[in-house]
Parts: structure tokens; sequence; C-alpha cells
């Protein structure tokens, strides 16, 4: 039995007449005779008792007449349901976060695609770039952002935006009431460097710029993440430099000073994606991504277009 001989079904019941339920269903009489005949059969009993003024349904007949309208209104919505999956209207989308892009365009991003697809579930997972690149490979999420990804033949890394460097102090510290801090002024300072993964990322950016400027790097401490370089600052164990997003931490006693570096300039925010995703509600996703990434390029606060 299939939707095709419920929907005839249910005309013959409502309309207790073959003509008419044939007219209703435009076609014929006899072959809508035939079909509800061959289903009687598939039921193995009659489901209409024939008499001169049309039909009556048996009992069998009012026990599957009780059944169908909800077999239709289920494969509808499921019908509904699909197709709107297919638009990328429904779902579920997992992304991978990870350092300060969570802080400030990571949340606006999100917000702005929950508002145009309320229905798409959101499912965020807190993992380093390499456990990104892992999870990404596995499925287990359908798009990341991260900073200074490696390339990867299996995947699309596609830059989002780029950001000023700053240079997160201690507002009691010297270099504090700067309008602009350069390399030469960090020589021997105490650095907290982030993160501390074996993946090269902005820790090994920053040692490099020093090795490069012929500045003294005093590392005081390796840390996993920007929130924990921050509070260390904030807690007067060093200056750690940092993208603009970190700014918006705000923690008390921190102030964040421009970077001017002949090496370390703007750092892009990235998503990564696995190459040839068909996934519509991904392909919505990065839609928005890519709006955001423009428009805040626009904003005129220090953000680049990538």
């Amino acid at each position: 039995m299939d939707l095709k001989d419920m929907r005839q079904f249910l005309a013959v019941a409502e309309e207790r007449n073959f003509t008419r339920a044939a007219e209703r269903l435009h076609m014929a009489q006899p072959p809508l005779s035939r079909q509800i005949k061959a289903l009687e059969d598939e039921m193995g009993a009659p489901l209409f008792l024939r008499t001169p003024a049309g039909v009556e349904l048996t009992e069998a007949g009012q026990t599957l007449l009780d059944e169908v309208p909800n077999l239709l209104h289920l494969a509808q919505r499921a019908a509904e349901r699909t197709r709107r999956a297919a638009q990328g209207l429904t779902g579920q989308l997992d992304v991978g976060i990870y350092g300060s892009g969570v802080l400030d365009v990571i949340p606006r991003v999100l917000a702005k695609f929950h508002a145009q697809r309320p229905e798409v579930r959101i499912a965020l997972h807190n993992l380093t770039k390499s456990e990104q690149l892992q999870a990404l490979r596995e499925r287990r999420i359908s798009v990341g952002f991260n900073r200074l990804i490696p390339p990867e033949p299996d995947l699309v890394v596609e830059s989002v935006l780029r950001e000023p460097l700053l240079v997160a102090m201690h507002e009691a510290h010297p270099l504090a009431q700067r309008q602009q801090v350069g390399m030469a002024d960090l020589d021997g300072l105490p650095m907290i460097l982030y993160p501390n993964e074996a993946i090269h990322g902005l820790a090994q950016e920053v040692a490099e710029a020093f090795r490069q400027e012929g500045v003294r790097l005093a590392v005081e401490q390796d840390v996993e993440d920007v929130v924990t370089a921050v509070a260390l600052v904030a807690s007067g164990f060093g200056l750690t430099i940092a993208t603009r997003s970190a700014a918006s931490l705000r923690l008390p006693g921190v102030v964040f000073v421009p970077l001017r570096s002949r090496h370390l300039k703007d750092l892009e925010l990235s998503c990564l994606y696995r190459r040839g995703d068909p996934s519509p509600v991904l392909a919505m996703f990065l839609e928005v991504v890519r709006a955001h990434g423009k428009s805040e390029a626009k904003g005129g606060n220090g953000l680049r277009p990538a």
C-alpha cells in the first residue's frame, strides 16, 4: 500500500461513490475501481460494500479510514522536512571553535545564522587546531574556526577576515600609556605565549618575529589559550600579543595597545571545512560567514577583508 493507494481509498471513503471519487482524483472511474479491488486483495479483506447508491465502508474499511489521514499527514510532514533539509533550513551544524575568535567574531556569526535559520541546531565543540582537523576528517564537525591553518589537500581553508595585533598589558605597566608599542619596546620583557600546541600558531609567529627583528624574547609562560594568557596579564605575570578580538575580554586592569612590527602583521581568522562537502546547511552557513567578514571589514573597526 503506497501513498497513491491511500489517497484513492480516502477519496472513495469520503465520497461514498466511485464516480465522484474519480472526478475528485481527476481520473476515470474504471481504473479507480480496479485500484481499490487490488487494494482489497492486498489487505485480504473487502473495504467497501457496493450498493445501488454507491458504497459503504466495511468494518475493515472503517479501521483503515481511521489510520489513513494520519499516515498521509506524516508522509506530507516527512516530505516537507526533507525539502527544508535540502534547502539548508533544518538539520544540525557542528562547529569547531577555539581561540580569540570565540570571544567576538564567531558568536556574532552564529547569532546571524541562527536568526536566519532558527530550525538548524548549532552544536559547538571546543577543539584545538589539530583536533579540528581530525574532527573534520572524522565528520564529527562540519566547519571549524582557527588561525594559521596549514594547507590540507582534503580541506578548504577560507579566510574570513584579518585582525590587527595588540599587546595586552597591565594598566600599571610603563608602556600602557603609549599610543603604539614597537617590537623593540618588548625587548627582554616577560611574555606570555599561546597557544601551546604542536601545530604552528601565533606563539611560533611571535617567537620568529622577535628573532627576525633582533629582539630578546623572555618567555614567562606558555599557555593553551588567549583567555588564560590575558588572565595572567591581569595578574601581572607579563605581557601577551593578541588579536583585536581578545580585547573584548575586558578583564579588570588589562589594556590593549596596538603593536607595530615589520614581521607581525594582521592575523587572519579562517574557517575550514571538507572539500566538496555537499551539505546545504554548511553552504547557507558559509554565506553568512562571508557576508559577515565583508561587513566587518567595512565597519572601520580595524578589521580588513581576507
